[in-house]
């Protein structure tokens, strides 16, 4: 990743302008041009005559399956509607759907021409228009019009997910100029991301949603204008995406050597060991790999054995984000950050690593891990300028080395870590009476694990059993997948397991992660309920960064008042993809550093799969 500022401008040759630097040139009065692709700092790695991205093979074959279990959180579904809060959405929707630009996975942020052949910035950052292809069409054959550019983004603003309302909230507009252009106008002082948000978000059919209420839940496969079409679905067992032949963008430059497996099935399991035995069985062929466990001692089986089952390590250079138990403050007796703190020092990473994990992970620190976003060591002076004003808000030493979860002896149940915790309660008024812990109010302080599936349970118990040991009364609580949605979104629980994972260059949808407004948002995914003045000044510096340098320095300053303020007790991290597929595919000789590509860019060898069906005796 890039560590410095904007790449040097080519002044002969705007449309390589990266948007800072084409918000710089605006305030002296210079105009930008068209151009094919945009791209926050950087000047972008592709020309306008582009004949494809370099990490796809653009002679890839077409054909055959491909099939998964997606996002192992994920156990159910029960709507087609990917765009609301309401429901739970089938994975796979966006295959549906095409946006005005699409992202290069070899590159930071920079986004190029789909939808639309160009887009011109104004000479103010204040506005960005897109000229649309006219042979854009939606499945249905009618063409992709301005109109639906504009209609999609007033539905996403108003009626969409929080995911949508926080990152569009300094979008002013979107205003038709004609057919094929359409304007976004935008307000507020931080608009360098703004220009490729809108050109990310997906183009819906306004005609379409004449007949069908944006806001619903449904299970009518929607009309888009992507290279896939619902395909056979049964509501929470398996949904099918079928790669439409007469794709209108299947020659572009963008999308050349993508698209290749003819059906992407998404297959759904009651939970993990569920799963992998399905897989074993060759029910479906790819697989991401979550559980170290599984990982280390699973992969026995005859099929694994034989060669007809591979496994790699991909590596990922994309920030590792955060995973952890993430306490709700919003509830009393978690409002404290001593009480956040001592639950900390009650979870023994190092023990649980060796004995559950088998080594396999590097414990987490930050919000940013594995990027150079990360806070290390004292304050750098520029992150102090961005500090100091907020200090009296802050507790004590936030300018010296960030926050660090305890290191323990490995043994479990370290008790140099428990009598840390102990005084921390203590001092919090919460004190043991007769064995059992009690909150100032002198009831007992007890904890509630939400949980959806029993697999990580073999995880808590160690940390429940030092919580027990501190007296608190803890508990894992195992709901169905769609009473956990809707518990989790109406942040309904105590605590939760979860993990984010953030662009390479941050921008606009940090807020819905940990800024005030998510923290009263229904759906956000601002578990904790951080509501900090500070860190929503801190995110939107960050937002509001004129290079990567500026954006590094304002993340490591957010990172160490996050860090500080103990909202959530640390997992682990692993910086690739551990994957297991049946041996019928072929690829692309690079990955692309931003993205896994598999989906994406894989396809079926038929030699390969004539092979592994000979072997199987099909």
């Amino acid at each position: 990743m890039p560590t410095g500022g904007s790449e040097p401008v080519r002044t002969a040759g705007l449309p390589l302008l990266s948007l800072a630097a084409a918000v710089l040139l605006g305030a002296t009065g210079a105009s930008a041009e068209p151009r094919h692709g945009l791209s926050a700092f950087d000047a972008l790695k592709y020309p306008a005559d582009f004949p494809h991205f370099s990490y796809v093979d653009p002679a890839a074959p077409k054909g055959g399956e491909i099939s998964t279990i997606g996002t192992a959180a994920v156990t159910t579904f029960d709507s087609l509607n990917y765009w609301i809060l309401k429901g739970d959405p089938a994975q796979g929707l966006p295959l549906l759907f095409d946006t005005l630009m699409v992202r290069a996975e070899d590159e930071p942020d920079a986004v190029y021409g789909l939808l639309a052949e160009s887009a011109e910035v104004s000479a103010d950052g204040r506005a960005v228009t897109f000229r649309l292809r006219p042979e854009a069409r939606f499945h249905d054959g009618t063409p992709v019009r301005a109109d639906d550019v504009v209609f999609s983004f007033e539905a996403l603003k108003e009626k969409g997910h929080p995911d949508f309302r926080l990152s569009l909230r300094d979008v002013a507009a979107a205003e038709t100029v004609d057919a094929l252009t359409v304007t976004y106008r935008f307000e507020g002082d931080n608009l360098r991301d703004l220009p490729i948000t809108v050109a990310t978000l997906p183009v819906l059919s306004r005609a379409y949603y004449e007949t069908q209420p944006f806001e619903e839940t449904t299970l009518e496969p929607p009309v888009g204008s992507g290279p896939y079409r619902v395909g056979d679905f049964k509501a929470g067992s398996f949904i099918v995406y079928e790669r439409d032949p007469n794709y209108w963008g299947r020659n572009l430059p963008v999308n050349l050597g993508r698209h290749n497996f003819d059906r992407i099935r998404y297959l759904y399991f009651r939970d993990r060991v569920a799963g992998m035995e399905a897989f074993k069985a060759g029910a479906y062929t790819l697989r991401e790999e979550f559980t170290s466990k599984t990982w280390a001692t699973e992969y026995d089986f005859p099929a694994a054995e034989a060669g007809l089952v591979k496994r790699e390590v991909l590596p990922d250079a994309r920030p590792s984000g955060t995973q952890g138990w993430f306490l709700n403050t919003r509830r009393p007796h978690l409002a404290d950050w001593r009480v956040r703190k001592a639950l900390d020092y009650a979870f023994d990473f190092e023990w649980t690593n060796a004995t559950l994990f088998y080594g396999a992970y590097s414990r987490t620190d930050s919000f940013f891990e594995n990027s150079d976003m990360q806070a290390e060591g004292p304050a750098s002076a520029e992150e102090r300028a961005l500090l100091e004003p907020f200090l009296a808000h802050l507790p004590p030493g936030i300018l010296d080395a960030p926050y660090v979860p305890p290191l323990s002896d490995g043994s479990g149940r370290d008790r140099g870590n428990l009598r840390e915790a102990d005084r921390l309660l203590r001092e919090a008024g919460y004190t043991v009476q007769d064995g059992r812990r009690t909150m100032p109010d002198g009831r007992p302080f007890r904890l509630e694990f939400l949980m959806f599936e029993p697999s990580f349970e073999r995880v808590n118990a160690p940390f429940l059993q030092n919580l027990e040991r501190l007296g608190i009364e803890a508990a894992m609580r195992i709901v169905d997948p769609a009473q956990y949605q809707r518990r989790l979104k109406s942040f309904d629980f105590d605590i939760v397991t979860s993990r984010f994972v953030l662009r390479p260059t941050p921008g606009a949808e940090m807020r819905n992660f940990w800024t005030s407004a998510a923290a009263a948002t229904e759906g956000s995914r601002n578990y904790a309920g951080i509501a900090s003045p500070v860190v929503d000044a801190l995110t939107e510096r960050m937002i509001a960064a004129g290079s990567r340098a500026e954006l590094a320095t304002a993340a490591r300053a957010l990172d160490r008042v996050l860090r500080a303020g103990h909202y959530w007790i640390a997992h682990w991290y692993s910086a690739s993809h551990r994957i297991a597929y049946w041996d019928m595919f072929g690829r692309p000789e690079a990955k692309p550093a931003y993205g896994r590509g598999i989906l994406d860019l894989w396809w079926v060898d038929p030699e390969k799969k004539a092979a592994l069906d000979a072997a199987r005796g099909r």
